[in-house]
Protein backbone atom coordinates (compact mmCIF):
# COMPACT_ATOMS: atom_id res chain seq x y z
CA UNK A 1 0.00 0.00 0.00
CA UNK A 2 1.27 3.49 -0.86
CA UNK A 3 1.69 5.78 2.18
CA UNK A 4 -0.84 8.60 2.29
CA UNK A 5 -3.16 7.16 -0.35
CA UNK A 6 -5.70 5.80 2.17
CA UNK A 7 -5.92 9.11 3.99
CA UNK A 8 -6.60 10.97 0.75
CA UNK A 9 -9.39 8.52 -0.13
CA UNK A 10 -11.32 8.63 3.15
CA UNK A 11 -13.19 11.96 2.75
CA UNK A 12 -14.55 11.18 -0.73
CA UNK A 13 -15.33 7.56 0.16
CA UNK A 14 -17.20 8.54 3.33
CA UNK A 15 -19.15 11.25 1.48
CA UNK A 16 -20.17 8.80 -1.24
CA UNK A 17 -21.20 6.22 1.35
CA UNK A 18 -23.24 8.80 3.29
CA UNK A 19 -24.97 9.99 0.12
CA UNK A 20 -25.80 6.44 -0.87
CA UNK A 21 -27.17 5.64 2.60
CA UNK A 22 -29.47 8.68 2.57
CA UNK A 23 -30.51 7.89 -1.00
CA UNK A 24 -31.50 4.33 -0.09
CA UNK A 25 -33.29 5.44 3.09
CA UNK A 26 -35.37 8.06 1.25
CA UNK A 27 -36.25 5.58 -1.49
CA UNK A 28 -37.43 3.05 1.08
CA UNK A 29 -39.61 5.60 2.86
CA UNK A 30 -41.20 6.76 -0.40
CA UNK A 31 -41.65 3.14 -1.47
CA UNK A 32 -43.39 2.32 1.82
CA UNK A 33 -45.77 5.27 1.39
CA UNK A 34 -46.43 4.19 -2.19
CA UNK A 35 -47.32 0.67 -1.00
CA UNK A 36 -49.66 2.00 1.72
CA UNK A 37 -51.50 4.30 -0.70
CA UNK A 38 -51.73 1.47 -3.24
CA UNK A 39 -53.50 -0.67 -0.64
CA UNK A 40 -55.83 2.24 0.18
CA UNK A 41 -56.50 2.69 -3.54
CA UNK A 42 -57.42 -0.99 -3.74
CA UNK A 43 -59.93 -0.52 -0.90
CA UNK A 44 -61.40 2.48 -2.74
CA UNK A 45 -61.75 0.41 -5.92
CA UNK A 46 -63.58 -2.38 -4.12
CA UNK A 47 -65.88 0.19 -2.49
CA UNK A 48 -66.86 2.03 -5.66
CA UNK A 49 -67.44 -1.26 -7.47
CA UNK A 50 -69.71 -2.77 -4.84
CA UNK A 51 -71.61 0.23 -3.46
CA UNK A 52 -74.87 1.29 -5.23
CA UNK A 53 -74.46 5.00 -4.55
CA UNK A 54 -73.38 6.35 -7.93
CA UNK A 55 -76.55 8.37 -8.55
CA UNK A 56 -79.54 8.98 -6.32
CA UNK A 57 -82.84 10.75 -5.87
CA UNK A 58 -83.30 14.44 -5.15
CA UNK A 59 -85.95 16.73 -3.73
CA UNK A 60 -88.07 16.78 -6.90
CA UNK A 61 -87.66 13.19 -8.04
CA UNK A 62 -90.88 11.18 -8.60
CA UNK A 63 -89.54 8.26 -6.57
CA UNK A 64 -86.87 7.62 -4.00
CA UNK A 65 -83.93 5.40 -4.77
CA UNK A 66 -80.31 5.09 -5.83
CA UNK A 67 -78.28 3.36 -8.52
CA UNK A 68 -74.87 1.75 -8.64
CA UNK A 69 -73.09 -0.06 -11.41
CA UNK A 70 -75.25 -3.17 -11.30
CA UNK A 71 -77.27 -2.93 -8.08
CA UNK A 72 -80.10 -0.44 -7.62
CA UNK A 73 -83.01 0.28 -5.29
CA UNK A 74 -86.14 2.18 -6.38
CA UNK A 75 -89.36 2.92 -4.48
CA UNK A 76 -92.88 2.46 -5.77
CA UNK A 77 -94.06 5.97 -4.98
CA UNK A 78 -96.54 4.81 -2.33
CA UNK A 79 -94.25 3.93 0.57
CA UNK A 80 -90.74 4.63 1.76
CA UNK A 81 -89.65 1.06 1.24
CA UNK A 82 -87.27 0.49 -1.65
CA UNK A 83 -87.26 -2.55 -3.89
CA UNK A 84 -83.65 -3.56 -4.54
CA UNK A 85 -82.42 -5.78 -7.34
CA UNK A 86 -79.42 -6.40 -9.54
CA UNK A 87 -76.24 -8.40 -9.06
CA UNK A 88 -72.97 -8.69 -10.91
CA UNK A 89 -73.45 -12.45 -11.11
CA UNK A 90 -76.75 -11.82 -12.94
CA UNK A 91 -75.11 -9.79 -15.67
CA UNK A 92 -78.09 -9.99 -18.04
CA UNK A 93 -80.35 -8.39 -15.41
CA UNK A 94 -78.38 -5.11 -15.39
CA UNK A 95 -80.86 -2.53 -16.78
CA UNK A 96 -78.58 -0.90 -19.37
CA UNK A 97 -75.84 -1.91 -21.78
CA UNK A 98 -73.84 1.12 -20.66
CA UNK A 99 -74.14 -0.01 -17.04
CA UNK A 100 -72.87 -3.45 -18.08
CA UNK A 101 -69.85 -1.96 -19.84
CA UNK A 102 -69.13 0.37 -16.92
CA UNK A 103 -69.38 -2.57 -14.50
CA UNK A 104 -66.89 -4.52 -16.60
CA UNK A 105 -64.31 -1.72 -16.75
CA UNK A 106 -64.62 -0.77 -13.07
CA UNK A 107 -64.35 -4.47 -12.20
CA UNK A 108 -61.21 -4.74 -14.33
CA UNK A 109 -59.77 -1.71 -12.55
CA UNK A 110 -60.43 -3.37 -9.21
CA UNK A 111 -58.82 -6.64 -10.31
CA UNK A 112 -55.74 -4.84 -11.62
CA UNK A 113 -55.20 -3.02 -8.32
CA UNK A 114 -55.74 -6.20 -6.29
CA UNK A 115 -53.25 -7.99 -8.58
CA UNK A 116 -50.81 -5.11 -8.09
CA UNK A 117 -51.03 -5.57 -4.33
CA UNK A 118 -50.43 -9.29 -4.83
CA UNK A 119 -47.29 -8.43 -6.82
CA UNK A 120 -45.72 -7.04 -3.63
CA UNK A 121 -44.59 -10.62 -2.95
CA UNK A 122 -42.42 -10.40 -6.08
CA UNK A 123 -40.04 -8.09 -4.20
CA UNK A 124 -38.58 -11.29 -2.70
CA UNK A 125 -38.09 -12.90 -6.12
CA UNK A 126 -37.33 -10.18 -8.67
CA UNK A 127 -35.32 -6.97 -8.70
CA UNK A 128 -36.97 -4.01 -7.00
CA UNK A 129 -37.00 -1.86 -10.14
CA UNK A 130 -38.75 -4.61 -12.14
CA UNK A 131 -41.53 -4.98 -9.56
CA UNK A 132 -42.07 -1.22 -9.40
CA UNK A 133 -42.43 -1.04 -13.17
CA UNK A 134 -44.84 -4.00 -13.28
CA UNK A 135 -47.02 -2.34 -10.64
CA UNK A 136 -46.74 1.00 -12.45
CA UNK A 137 -48.17 -0.49 -15.65
CA UNK A 138 -50.95 -2.19 -13.67
CA UNK A 139 -51.89 1.06 -11.94
CA UNK A 140 -51.84 2.94 -15.25
CA UNK A 141 -54.15 0.32 -16.80
CA UNK A 142 -56.39 0.55 -13.74
CA UNK A 143 -56.66 4.31 -14.22
CA UNK A 144 -57.58 3.85 -17.89
CA UNK A 145 -60.33 1.39 -16.92
CA UNK A 146 -61.65 3.89 -14.38
CA UNK A 147 -61.75 6.61 -17.04
CA UNK A 148 -63.68 4.36 -19.43
CA UNK A 149 -66.11 3.25 -16.71
CA UNK A 150 -66.85 6.79 -15.54
CA UNK A 151 -67.32 8.02 -19.11
CA UNK A 152 -69.58 5.16 -20.23
CA UNK A 153 -71.79 5.06 -17.12
CA UNK A 154 -73.84 8.23 -17.90
CA UNK A 155 -74.76 6.75 -21.30
CA UNK A 156 -77.19 4.47 -19.45
CA UNK A 157 -79.13 7.20 -17.68
CA UNK A 158 -81.87 7.04 -20.33
CA UNK A 159 -82.93 3.55 -19.20
CA UNK A 160 -86.52 3.05 -18.03
CA UNK A 161 -85.48 2.28 -14.45
CA UNK A 162 -83.47 5.50 -14.11
CA UNK A 163 -86.24 7.58 -15.70
CA UNK A 164 -88.77 6.07 -13.33
CA UNK A 165 -86.73 7.43 -10.43
CA UNK A 166 -85.36 10.67 -11.88
CA UNK A 167 -88.22 11.80 -14.12
CA UNK A 168 -88.94 11.92 -17.84
CA UNK A 169 -86.44 14.72 -18.42
CA UNK A 170 -83.62 12.32 -17.67
CA UNK A 171 -81.53 11.41 -20.71
CA UNK A 172 -78.02 10.28 -21.58
CA UNK A 173 -75.50 12.41 -19.67
CA UNK A 174 -78.41 14.34 -18.10
CA UNK A 175 -79.66 13.27 -14.68
CA UNK A 176 -82.82 15.36 -14.60
CA UNK A 177 -83.96 15.70 -10.99
CA UNK A 178 -81.40 13.21 -9.65
CA UNK A 179 -77.84 13.90 -8.59
CA UNK A 180 -74.46 12.18 -8.41
CA UNK A 181 -73.63 10.41 -5.18
CA UNK A 182 -70.37 9.86 -3.33
CA UNK A 183 -69.34 6.59 -5.04
CA UNK A 184 -69.31 8.22 -8.49
CA UNK A 185 -67.31 11.18 -7.16
CA UNK A 186 -64.91 8.78 -5.45
CA UNK A 187 -64.43 6.92 -8.74
CA UNK A 188 -63.51 10.16 -10.52
CA UNK A 189 -61.02 10.99 -7.76
CA UNK A 190 -59.63 7.46 -8.09
CA UNK A 191 -58.52 8.26 -11.64
CA UNK A 192 -56.13 10.90 -10.31
CA UNK A 193 -54.94 8.52 -7.59
CA UNK A 194 -54.13 5.84 -10.17
CA UNK A 195 -52.14 8.24 -12.33
CA UNK A 196 -50.14 9.59 -9.37
CA UNK A 197 -49.36 6.11 -8.02
CA UNK A 198 -48.38 4.87 -11.48
CA UNK A 199 -46.06 7.84 -12.04
CA UNK A 200 -44.49 7.34 -8.61
CA UNK A 201 -43.94 3.63 -9.30
CA UNK A 202 -42.04 4.40 -12.51
CA UNK A 203 -39.97 7.05 -10.71
CA UNK A 204 -39.06 4.59 -7.95
CA UNK A 205 -38.19 1.94 -10.53
CA UNK A 206 -35.89 4.31 -12.41
CA UNK A 207 -34.27 5.44 -9.15
CA UNK A 208 -33.49 1.83 -8.33
CA UNK A 209 -31.84 1.44 -11.73
CA UNK A 210 -29.85 4.62 -11.10
CA UNK A 211 -28.81 3.40 -7.66
CA UNK A 212 -27.46 0.15 -9.08
CA UNK A 213 -25.53 2.08 -11.74
CA UNK A 214 -24.01 4.39 -9.12
CA UNK A 215 -22.96 1.43 -6.99
CA UNK A 216 -21.16 -0.15 -9.94
CA UNK A 217 -19.42 3.13 -10.78
CA UNK A 218 -18.38 3.64 -7.15
CA UNK A 219 -16.90 0.15 -7.00
CA UNK A 220 -14.95 0.66 -10.22
CA UNK A 221 -13.64 4.05 -9.05
CA UNK A 222 -12.60 2.56 -5.73
CA UNK A 223 -10.62 -0.15 -7.47
CA UNK A 224 -8.87 2.45 -9.64
CA UNK A 225 -7.97 4.60 -6.64
CA UNK A 226 -6.26 1.70 -4.91
CA UNK A 227 -3.67 1.62 -7.71
CA UNK A 228 -3.08 5.40 -7.93
CA UNK A 229 -0.90 7.47 -5.60
CA UNK A 230 -1.68 11.14 -4.70
CA UNK A 231 0.77 12.38 -7.40
CA UNK A 232 -1.30 10.69 -10.09
CA UNK A 233 1.20 7.88 -10.86
CA UNK A 234 -0.56 4.63 -11.67
CA UNK A 235 0.80 1.34 -10.44
CA UNK A 236 -0.02 -1.84 -12.29
CA UNK A 237 0.95 -5.36 -11.51
CA UNK A 238 3.67 -6.48 -13.88
CA UNK A 239 4.04 -10.13 -14.74
CA UNK A 240 7.46 -11.53 -13.90
CA UNK A 241 9.24 -12.98 -16.90
CA UNK A 242 8.88 -16.67 -17.30
CA UNK A 243 11.71 -19.08 -17.82
CA UNK A 244 10.97 -19.17 -21.50
CA UNK A 245 11.18 -15.37 -21.75
CA UNK A 246 14.56 -15.28 -20.00
CA UNK A 247 16.15 -17.29 -22.75
CA UNK A 248 15.00 -14.93 -25.52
Amino acid sequence: MIPGSTASMLPSAEAAKLYQTNYVRNSRVIGLLWAIFTILFGIVNVTIFSQPYWIGDGVDTPQAGYFGLFHYCVGDGLSRELACQGSFTEFSAIPSGAFKAASFFIGMSMMLVVSCIGCFSLFFLLSTSTVYKICGWMQAASGVCLVLGCMIYPDGWDSDEVRRMCGEQTDKYSLGACSMRWAYILAIMGILDALILSFLAFVLGNRQDGLMTEELLAESKGENLLFTDPRGTSYHHQRSPSTKDSYI
